[in-house]
């Protein structure tokens, strides 16, 4: 059981990288057999076996990695492990257990500090429900109500930058009702007009919570860049 656990905390995230790109077009066998693009595409994968590990474990120093990549690699090569797994499965889960909890604690840190240095720069109004807004260009026309049905276009991301989700990268505008959105937006969108495009930060409590959902962790605080194409109704 303990094996499982250890193995699922790995790969998940790859797991729903497999899920998000499962409508993509399959490149052709051809491609796929070409060995330095079999190199690049197992290179790859490594790339996100460490960017999986990376956000889950703390690694103090050289020796680390060393110790982590031989063990890796050992497994791989299907050598005979150099330690007694059994002895050290306790030892392992409570390190996953306590770095998780410094990661937490060292994000939710750098979260906060840019949540209180975007609220200082100039033009951003701070919303009731604790969400910012910031207008880039003003728009014309009326305010959206809380119930109205909009289109926007919008790119999502995290504080680190990174892509969550982007109606520009589809070429399709997004039409939602106000109301079933996110509390973020159906106070931040009611401070635009049409062709208005405005930044705005979402806390946590504003946005997912401590839910997780598809590449968000939990307790995020989220940022948008949000145009207001039209007011529906």
């Amino acid at each position: 059981m303990k094996k499982i656990f250890l193995l699922a905390l790995l790969v998940t995230p790859l797991y729903a990288l497999a899920a998000e790109e499962s409508s993509a077009a399959i490149p052709e066998q051809a491609a796929a057999q070409d060995p330095a693009e079999r190199n690049k595409m197992l290179y790859s994968l490594g790339f996100l076996l460490g960017d999986n590990l990376k956000n889950q474990l703390v690694l103090d120093n050289e020796d680390d990695y060393k110790a982590l990549s031989q063990g890796m690699r050992d497994s791989l090569l299907h050598k005979k492990s150099q330690t007694d797994l059994e002895k050290y499965k306790p030892q392992i889960i409570q390190k996953y257990q306590q770095d998780a909890q410094t990661i937490s604690a060292k994000r939710e840190a750098a979260q906060q500090e840019y949540l209180e240095n975007f609220q200082k720069e100039k033009g951003v109004k701070m919303l009731d429900n604790g969400a910012m807004i910031k207008l880039s260009r003003p728009g014309k026309g009326k305010n959206p109500k809380a119930d109205s049905t909009v289109t926007v276009h919008y790119t999502g991301t995290l504080i680190d930058g990174t892509k969550f989700d982007s109606s520009r990268d589809r070429n399709t505008p997004f039409q939602t009702r106000l109301t079933d959105v996110v509390p973020c937006w159906t106070k931040a969108v009611q401070h635009m007009k049409p062709g208005a495009r405005a930044q705005v930060v979402c806390p946590p409590a504003t946005a997912y919570g401590s839910r997780p959902v598809g590449p968000i962790p939990p307790n995020s605080v989220l940022l948008f860049d949000i145009e207001l194409v039209e007011i529906a109704d």
